[in-house]
């Protein structure tokens, strides 16, 4: 039997169990029913960090999983984590005032007025500082913690002030903690020749194209059309890779309002049907262009990343979209990271998990002075999610901003130094401090040629997607 990673039944349900233990639906009875069945049936865990078990299962195991599946999507959270619009931003006690919002959210009503032209050497230094972060984390990505520090001590890089190296790397050290096979190619000191091509990278190009091809009016179905455009499905992952799987079997995504026209079945939308990875990072991801097209606007950068997220992603999996790109839009033209984490906060349900996670590791941040225990906060906390979960690498995004003070190379050091997902996260913060700052330290500065699979993109300059950018702010 074929094994394909994200889209297996029989994978999916232990982590369909994992995110019911999350979300409040763990002790329900309808849950424990579940668990019970499949466990007796042979069913097993979620790999911890693979995409598939290592050996195909009985065919009548596959067969239950998508029942399982099915029964475990008709049982709802009780946690008050909406996905609606209305509803987040009614949850929302700080909600900001909007300046180039479209009324309705899916591109029905009258652009706003009063957008600010963003400043261009800000939106360069995001791009650069996006840049730079992903392909720092992109060598160590699924080396855990513990392994990324032994690296960096052995090869005189510790803390971490430069990109990660094999010069001089034990080989014990190496055979311990193996290099991403995919990225130690073009992501060494000694082998870094441009900025070579990543899904953080390539989702922020898709970003742009989509604002250039269907304005600031895009629906989330224009985001489905894009991905079937751009996207192959072996390029997306996790929560993407069941989207477009969905949208393959002719699923949509549900509609922004109700609509008799367009009754969608309970459960049996793009981002909800079989898909137990709708609260993990990939909306993350996505949503930096939305903020970098409303510069000092994070309520409309917000909208813009929840049209996108909700094609594959649901609740916390949306608030960290929006938390991302609030915080890319402050980071435009606030003043200091402070700013720029309070925007964020401002965007996500003031109940939620994500919420919650962020305020703590704020405060933890600002008052540990030694990162290394701020990390080891926030593994003690979160060590039970998944390395590409949303909510612990959000946590650790505003951390390290936080700790780091606007301070580039500690900020992506340490957003990659705690062994999540390394790429993403510092990527994130990377794009956040970029434009905070203006621009990168020398150190991190690359030869400015972008590859890129999206089409029109490859070898392109980040000095021409700033310009572009710019010119989607209005």
């Amino acid at each position: 039997m074929m094994r394909l990673t994200w889209v297996q039944p029989e994978d999916l349900v232990g982590h369909e169990l994992r995110q019911a233990a999350e979300d409040g639906r763990g002790d329900l009875p309808g849950v424990r029913e579940i668990v019970a069945r499949w466990r007796a049936a042979g069913g097993h865990d979620a790999p911890p960090r693979a995409g598939a078990s290592p050996q195909a299962p009985p065919v009548r195991l596959r067969r239950l999983a998508e029942e399982l599946l099915d029964g475990l999507a008709a049982i709802p959270s009780p946690l008050p984590e909406p996905s609606g619009w209305d509803e987040i931003v009614a949850a929302c006690p700080d909600w900001p005032a909007a300046r180039g919002s479209m009324t309705g959210g899916q591109g029905h009503g009258e652009q706003g007025h009063g957008r600010r032209s963003a400043d261009p050497a800000r939106v360069l230094g995001a791009w650069q500082g996006r840049a730079a972060g992903c392909v720092l984390g992109k060598p160590v990505e699924k080396i855990p913690r513990e392994g990324i520090r032994e690296i960096a001590e052995t090869t005189g890089n510790w803390p971490i002030r430069g990109w990660f190296t094999a010069r001089g790397l034990p080989p014990e050290v190496a055979l311990r903690w193996p290099w991403n096979r995919r990225s130690a190619v073009n992501s060494l000191a000694e082998n870094i020749d441009g900025i070579p091509e990543d899904d953080d990278l390539n989702f922020a190009l898709l970003a742009l194209a989509l604002l250039e091809r269907y304005g600031r009016g895009f629906t989330t179905a224009d985001v489905a059309q894009m991905w079937l455009d751009e996207l192959p499905g072996g390029r997306v992952f996790t929560a993407e890779r069941v989207a477009y799987r969905n949208l393959l079997m002719g699923i949509e995504p549900e509609p922004a309002e109700p609509s008799g026209a367009r009754a969608v079945e309970p459960g049996r939308t793009t981002a909800t049907y079989r898909n137990p990875f709708r609260e993990w990072i990939g909306a993350l991801i996505r949503a930096d262009v939305y903020g970098w097209a409303n510069p000092g606007d994070p309520a409309t950068a917000a909208e813009f990343a929840w049209r996108d997220a909700r094609l594959s992603h649901t609740a916390n999996g949306l608030y960290g979209a929006m938390f991302t790109a609030a915080m890319c839009a402050r980071s435009l033209d606030a003043s200091s990271v402070t700013e720029v984490v309070e925007a964020g906060l401002s965007v996500i349900p003031a109940g939620s998990r994500l919420a919650a996670a962020v305020r703590d590791a704020v405060d933890v941040a600002g008052a540990e002075p030694d990162f290394e225990r701020v990390v080891d906060h926030l593994h003690a906390r979160h060590g039970r999610l998944h390395w590409v979960h949303t909510i612990n690498n959000a946590a650790l995004i505003a951390a390290a901003l936080v700790h780091g003070k606007g301070d580039f190379t500690a900020s992506i050091a340490g957003a990659v130094a705690a062994g999540w997902d390394t790429d993403s996260a510092g990527a994130t913060v990377g794009s956040i401090v970029g434009g905070l700052n203006g621009g990168v330290p020398g150190q991190w500065s690359m030869k400015d040629r972008l590859t890129s699979s999206v089409t029109g993109f490859d070898g392109i300059a980040l000095g021409e997607l700033a310009r572009r950018t710019r010119l989607m702010a209005g």
